[in-house]
């Protein structure tokens, strides 16, 4: 929760809005509510063009294997994220894209928001070695079973696999 106001800095206080809002926070200087605020973050399921692999990652010395993800941008849509960051972190470009589900992941106030696409080709020789360790393409089941347990892109996964 917020303690501050963005706008002046003034000291926030939990003040009746409305019946459907209930309890908000309301600045004691400037008087304006400050409604919750939150990163914003696409995660990606990275199929081959052939829709039969899914791409998994390493990253920043970890083993465990992840999703594509990063942060919109300002001014960028969700579907623009996902683009621009499986091309800077893969290299590869996507044909299709669609929404699988969305999760508010409080260890980093995020709202992460997953999407499936469909990679152009499967080369993997543009991955970049800056921001990613190793980059590998999976069958379904080998997906499932090699992306980090109890993470949020394994509940990601197992809902897209889940509805195929």
């Amino acid at each position: 929760m917020m303690n501050y106001c963005m706008d002046c800095g003034g000291l926030l206080k939990e003040v009746y809005h409305s019946e459907r809002e209930g309890t908000v926070p309301r600045c004691t200087v400037c008087g304006k509510f400050q409604f919750p605020v939150y990163s914003c973050a696409v995660s990606m399921i990275v199929q081959s063009p052939d829709k039969e692999r899914i791409l998994l990652i390493q990253q920043y010395g970890s083993k465990d294997n992840i999703l594509v993800a990063g942060y919109i941008s300002k001014g960028e849509s969700a579907e623009q994220a996902v683009i621009r960051e499986v091309k800077e972190e893969t290299g590869l470009d996507i044909t299709e894209l669609s929404y699988n589900k969305s999760e508010y992941f409080p260890k980093t106030n995020t709202l992460m928001i997953n999407f499936v696409c469909t990679a152009a080709d499967d080369d993997l020789s543009g991955v970049d070695s800056a921001e990613v360790d190793k980059a590998a393409w999976f069958s379904r089941s080998e997906a499932a079973e090699k992306i980090r347990p109890g993470s949020l892109a394994k509940k990601f996964l197992m809902n897209y696999l889940a509805d195929l």
